[in-house]
């Protein structure tokens, strides 16, 4: 004869209580904060440029000819 709980719900209890605590475990923490010193960006660039034109003779002889046309 057997008689009170079966012996199956405190193991059931146990296990429960272990899953909780489980997932209470793994909840992440992001946190976002803006840093203490300003954030500097150290740009060393150099800048070259070639332009290139090609004249017609007729607009070189223009150009020659009226100095003052620019």
């Amino acid at each position: 004869m057997m008689t009170g709980r079966p012996i199956t719900l405190p193991f059931q209890l146990a296990a429960y209580l272990l899953a909780l605590g489980l997932v209470a475990a793994c909840n992440p923490t992001v946190k976002v904060e803006a840093p203490d010193k300003p954030i500097v960006i150290n740009l060393n660039v150099k800048i070259e440029q070639e332009v290139r034109i090609k004249v017609d003779k007729d607009v070189d002889n223009l150009v020659s000819s009226n100095p003052n046309l620019f």
